[in-house]
């Protein structure tokens, strides 16, 4: 439930300040404009300013806002110059943001300064320049969404997580329990990475003195991080913004993978026999900076992959679902080639979380900085930062799901991400360069593909096989082609 409060609207906020408004419900302060819910139109007895649109009024919201979608940023202006009822259209962010990330600005040619808002931002509009129109006669959910998302508190998600769901939490973990016991299952560990440099060096404030030039990769931006910065102090997006660079450590000049260096993997999960691949092997580690709210959908990670995701600051809500599982609105194809879902984390979490927390396959929980958390080969993720923070993430193969890697690359060649262009065959690789190194991993892993293959293939005869004695019976529906 969602309960509208004559409170002013705050920045980006931390995760203390906003859960401040969420106790029981989730509790939405009064929107800057003073537009409102389309459901507080039936407690109203003033003027309803939709009246007064002329013939765009008779367009459902959804609609309109979908031609804005062709405008570009000057029509967008006039359209939102002609009633008070399409300003508060022309205010809304998500236009101004794909108008701004499709202009040069995003590509980092030029120096971007945040200022709070996309709009203010890509028509460079000074804060005290921006126009503020009283809208409190506007009742649209379209319009009321986005900011009331920004407002969900998200500490309700991380404290009432059910015994039953709880992410085993370990302290350490030998690689020989890891491969025996723990591969295909997600779990976090509490004292394995305080060692790591970055753990006692790195925080926003040190990245932004250090690195305030550097750019790096926000999604669809290019920004220096002086300016992602700006924008992860002061933003009320719906979803955020999420720093996910994978050539950071070219980019910082960092000394990766062994005991003298800023950090290195975990001992506890094995060799990654992607390395075999060496300067061929596809991207595989990321620099994660982001906001509270902030985070990913749910996906699972490429190439079949397993993961490692250590929080350095902050503290991440995590809930998962195993490969097979049927996840609460999320709806995926047949060859498991696209993915949809709601477009925001809040959405999902207003809509489908109580659903799916009842689930028997779902696990929660929170990984807080100093902790690593485990992602087993092909399991669907959601994640979500609590707080500001930073991550390193790694995907990796152990030897345990080799053959689930080489069965991806072998059978969805088209679903493989993260190779050079100059690599033709990524399985033909891989399995040349294993063949070298790891025979006898190979020949065993190879055989298991071969298996799962052999039983698939048996299960679509039966299922043929039935379907084609049921359609010789007679009676049913026809569509009378018949031989002469």
């Amino acid at each position: 439930m969602l309960l509208t409060e004559d409170q002013s609207h705050g920045g980006a906020g931390s995760l203390s300040e906003r859960d401040e408004l969420s106790a029981a419900v989730d509790s939405i302060p009064t929107h800057p404009m003073g537009l409102k819910p389309l459901g507080n139109l039936y407690f109203s007895n003033g003027p309803n300013a939709r009246g007064h649109t002329g013939f765009v009024g008779q367009l459902p919201d959804e609609m309109i806002l979908h031609v804005l979608e062709y405008f570009d940023s000057d029509s967008l202006r006039c359209f939102a110059s002609t009633c008070r009822f399409l300003y508060a259209f022309g205010q809304l962010d998500d236009p101004w943001k794909t108008l701004f990330l499709e202009s040069r600005n995003s590509s980092g040619s030029e120096r971007v300064a945040w200022k709070g808002t996309w709009r203010a931002t890509h028509l460079n509009i000074p804060s005290e320049a921006q126009s503020k129109i009283d809208c409190s006669n506007i009742y649209s959910d379209v319009l009321h969404r986005p900011f009331a998302c920004s407002y969900i508190g998200l500490r309700k998600y991380a404290t009432t997580i059910p015994a039953a769901n709880e992410i085993s939490r370990l302290t350490n973990l030998a690689y020989d329990d890891f491969a025996q016991n723990w591969s295909d299952t997600p779990f976090i560990l509490t004292d394995c990475i305080q060692t790591w440099p970055v753990c006692h060096e790195w925080t926003i404030q040190q990245l932004q003195r250090r690195f305030s030039d550097t750019s790096f990769r926000a999604e669809a931006v290019d920004w220096p991080f002086s300016t992602y910065n700006d924008y992860l102090a002061n933003n009320h997006d719906e979803s955020p913004l999420y720093l996910f660079d994978r050539a950071f450590a070219e980019k910082m000049n960092l000394s990766i993978g062994h005991k003298d260096s800023v950090y290195w993997p975990p001992n506890c999960f094995g060799p990654d026999l992607f390395e075999v691949l060496g300067a061929e092997r596809p991207a595989h580690r990321w620099l994660i900076v982001g906001p509270a709210r902030s985070g990913s959908t749910f996906h699972k990670d490429p190439n079949a992959t397993s993961a490692w995701n250590a929080v350095v600051q902050g503290s991440k809500y995590w809930i998962m679902f195993p490969p097979s599982a049927h996840v609460p609105g999320v709806f995926v194809s047949d060859d498991s080639s696209e993915v949809t879902s709601p477009l925001s984390i809040a959405e999902w979490l207003l809509e489908f979380h109580a659903e799916a927390r009842q689930l028997p396959d779902c696990i929660e929980g929170v990984c807080k900085a100093g902790e690593i958390l485990h992602v087993p080969s092909g399991w669907w993720h959601l994640v979500v930062n609590l707080e500001a923070g930073i991550a390193l993430t790694q995907n990796f193969v152990p030897k345990s799901h080799l053959a689930d890697v080489l069965s991806f690359l072998k059978y969805k060649p088209d679903q493989v991400t993260g190779f050079k262009r100059t690599v033709d065959s990524p399985y033909e690789l891989f399995v040349e360069r294993l063949e070298r190194d790891y025979p006898e991993l190979l020949e065993e892993a190879l055989e298991d593909v071969n298996r799962r293959s052999q039983k698939k293939k048996r299960k679509w005869e039966e299922v043929v096989g039935v379907k084609n004695e049921e359609s010789s019976e007679p009676g049913g529906f026809s569509f009378g082609f018949a031989l002469d």
